[in-house]
Order: structure tokens, then sequence, then C-alpha cells
């Protein structure tokens, strides 16, 4: 969308948050090159209005450098320059705060608001290609020092994740390298992929493991309750209120907060969490003088924020503020070869000694599921087939209907391909014919048919008779 249309009302931090979804794709895309990736951030930058894009990084021949004298100043104090007739210059910095180039850009004159939405959107899509340019140099070191040194890695994963898949190494290297550092981390993927085990192993590898760590469901919250429960409350700040009260935020001080389902928090909530993260203050209901927290924040959410910022339900500002390190976790259905290291996982867990092992149709049903509830679900599946079993072994049917197969229940279908489809049709008419007491005009509505063919295909099987005697 052209800049010039996003430059009033709440359409702009909605543009803004596309195009931020868009570059973070692109640089996140590990099939293509690091310049194919800058290409792609020109491009969205200029789909948004600004012009004249240049990406100077020292020691890279795939970047302009025409704007020596501004760049290098920028560069050299690592502050930003934001002139009057439309220029913005920003220095492009990873997440140790190290400096790697500049990121520059003309957009047409504007009041002094619109330059400062201009230069924090420049500053978070920096932050991103610096990391970008950091994962580039590191792939370009010695390949045989790199595969020595993440060879410990590989064979212990952080905290209590279990899993070699690819996806999961991946995760495991964002973890390693954020933790050290108090950057904001938003973890995405669905429901039961573990977020919360990954939040704990970050908060266990950082400077922070001695304080505590303090988890909170939004969405749980009752929506009159949420600010209380997270930023606490003082005696008499509403009806019950017969005593003070700490919240999350003072709970975690010291520490790490988990904000889980971070999207259902509420509107009003939302500008108060972004002062929280901004300046490090939060307010007491009731309260009147902030109070100073020293909390690491990790948000999860398995739905898309960039949709709830496009219904208005979710901030734009708030979310730039907590996309700064995304981690994504994966389905169990895309790291299927970790399936077997889960279960045998649980079952040393849930089985108390007496289970020892999983036989193999058991280990075939569950790698030929696909597992909707993810990690979760398996953990379930296991728990409950450790308690069915009598003989120390998981069987195949000691799994959940949900996972049996036909083979596995003996309820394989027999009989020819025209046999098997007309007693299927037999079952669909039957059902028809009994939900709505006979009628054939009714139960022709519901199949979506007429009362003459309907008629017909119950003559052909036989059960026109059988229906009209029901009638009578």
């Amino acid at each position: 969308m052209p800049r010039a249309m996003t430059t009033a009302g709440r359409e702009r931090p909605h543009a803004e948050a596309r195009v931020l979804y868009r570059i973070t794709k692109a640089l996140l895309d590990g099939q293509q090159t690091l310049e194919r990736a800058l290409g792609d951030v020109v491009a969205h930058l200029a789909d948004f209005g600004m012009s004249g894009v240049e990406i100077a990084v020292p020691g890279l021949p795939l970047t302009k450098k025409r704007r020596r004298g501004a760049s290098q100043r920028v560069l050299e104090d690592g502050r930003a320059v934001v002139s009057p007739s439309g220029f913005v210059c920003v220095p492009i910095k990873t997440l140790r705060r190290e400096i790697v180039g500049t990121l520059s850009v003309e957009v047409p004159a504007a009041p002094e608001d619109d330059l400062q939405w201009d230069r924090r959107l420049l500053t978070v899509v920096a932050t991103l290609i610096g990391e970008a340019v950091r994962a580039h140099r590191d792939r370009h070191e010695d390949a045989s020092a790199r595969a020595q040194a993440e060879a410990p890695e590989i064979a212990a994963p952080p905290g209590e994740l279990v899993g070699n898949a690819h996806a999961m190494l991946e995760v495991y290297r964002l973890i390693r390298q954020v933790a050290p550092h108090d950057t904001t981390v938003l973890l995405r993927g669905e429901s039961g992929t573990g977020k919360e085990l990954v939040a704990q192993a970050i908060h266990h590898a950082s400077a922070r493991a001695e304080g505590p760590f303090v988890s909170v469901n939004c969405g749980a919250l009752p929506e009159q309750l949420v600010e209380s429960e997270l930023f606490g409350h003082v005696k008499g700040a509403f009806t019950g209120a017969v005593g003070g009260r700490r919240g999350r935020f003072e709970m975690a001080n010291g520490g790490t907060l988990l904000l889980d389902e971070i999207g259902e928090l509420p509107p009003a909530v939302q500008v108060k969490l972004l002062r929280a993260l901004q300046q490090g203050e939060i307010h007491r209901v009731g309260d009147e003088a902030p109070k100073r927290v020293d909390v690491r924040v990790i948000a999860a959410t398995n739905a898309p924020l960039e949709a709830a910022i496009e219904r208005g339900a979710f901030r734009a500002d708030l979310y730039y503020r907590l996309n700064i390190f995304p981690i994504y976790l994966p389905p169990l259905r895309e790291r299927k070869t970790d399936i077997t290291l889960l279960a045998d996982h649980f079952v040393g867990k849930h089985g108390r000694g007496r289970v020892k092992r999983i036989s193999t149709p058991a280990i075939e049903l569950m790698t030929a599921y696909h597992w909707p509830g993810n990690v979760r679900e398996l953990e379930n599946c296991v728990e409950r087939a450790c308690l069915l079993s009598d003989d120390g072994v998981i069987r195949a049917h000691h799994l959940p209907p949900t996972l049996q197969t036909g083979d596995s229940s003996g309820t394989t279908k027999a009989g020819s391909l025209d046999a098997m489809m007309r007693n299927f049709e037999r079952e669909i008419l039957i059902e028809a014919m009994k939900n709505v007491g006979g009628n054939m005009t009714a139960a022709a509505k519901a199949l979506d048919t007429t009362p003459r063919i309907l008629a017909y295909r119950l003559n052909q099987l036989g059960l026109y008779d059988l229906v009209a005697r029901r009638r009578r």
C-alpha cells in the first residue's frame, strides 16, 4: 500500500504491520541468498512509498554506498538521522548492539510525527537486517570449526526440550542465541507445541536463571481482572480490594515473565503493557505513583497477530515491541522423526517403572497420525496407554480410537468397490430418512436433490417399500 494512503487514521499501523511481516518473511527465508533477501527488503519498502532505499554494510559488496557522508556519521555514533526534508537514516544493529551498517530512505516531506513513525519502522527493519547479516557471516565461517562447536549442542537440547529434527535444532540455536540477552522474545506456534518449555529454557540459560519464572495465560483471565493480575492493585482500588496485591510483573521482578496467548489481551491493557516494556514501569490499579520493575518478557501466541492488527484488536506498536526476536515452533506433524523420542520420554515420565517399551505397531500408528493437538496430545495419549498396559508394553489397542486404523482395529472393509459404495449409499439414505421421519420431500432437500431422484435411488437399493411401510 502506498505510504500516502497510510498517513492518516488507523490505516498506517495496519500497512506497517503488513510490510514488516513481508520483510520478516523474506529475511527468515533460508532458501534464498542474503543478496536476494535484501533486494526483497528494498522492494517492500519501495512499495510502502519509500524511495532511494539504501542498505550499506561494510564488507558486503552486495549493498550500495552512495550516501557516504550521512551513512558514515550514523555508522560512527549509532544515532538515527531524521531530516525535515524527508531523509531518514538509521543504524543496522544486531541483537548484541553491534553496529554493522546503515539503512537510509527518502520520503516525501511530512510532519515530524510521520517522520518519527518512519524512523521507528526502519529501526525494526534494521534490527532484522542486522541479524540476517550476522547469520550470513556465521554461515561463511570455517565449516569444520562450527560443526565441532555445535556438536555438543545437538547432543544436549536446552531445558526439558526433546527432539533432533532439523526444525528443532534451529529452535535450539535461537534459544542459545537470545538467552544471554534481555531482548523480548515472541514465541509463535500452534497450541501444544511446547512454547512454555521454550520460555523456561530461555530463562534457565540466561543471567536471570536464579530469579523467578512467572507464567500467565492472558486468555484465561477475566477481562475485568486482567490489569490487576498483571500490575497489581492497592487497598480500596475497587470493590472487594480489601488489601494490596502484587501483580505478575512484581512477582517476576529480577526474572522472566511469560505472557501466554498475548493476542487475547484486552486493548486497554495493551497500552499499559507497552509502557511497561518501554519504560520498565508499572502502575498498580488505584496507585498514582509508578513502580520500576526489572523483568524480561517473553510473549507467546498461537494466533496470527497480523490479522488481529488488521481487525483493530491488537496494537501495531505493541506488536513491533514484542516481535524483536520471533521463534517459530513447528507442529508435531512437521517433525515426525521426533515422535519416537517424545513417546519414549513420556513413557519414562508416566510409566512409573511399570512400562518398559512401545510395540512396533503402536509406534507405526503414532507416526501415521497427524496430531492436531501436537506434543500435548501425544503426551496425553502415552499417559493413557501407560495406565491401560498390564504387561509393561504399550500396544496398538492401548491407543485412543482416534489413532486406530481399519487394520489395527480389525474393521477393514471387505468386498468390491461397487458393493462398498452401495452399502455406503444405503447408510446415507437410511440416516437421512430417519432424521425427517420418512418425509421424502424433506429428505431430498437435506441431501440437495429432488424427491424423484431420491425415490429412484431408494427403489434401486431395495429401500422404497421399507420406507413406505414405516410412513404408514
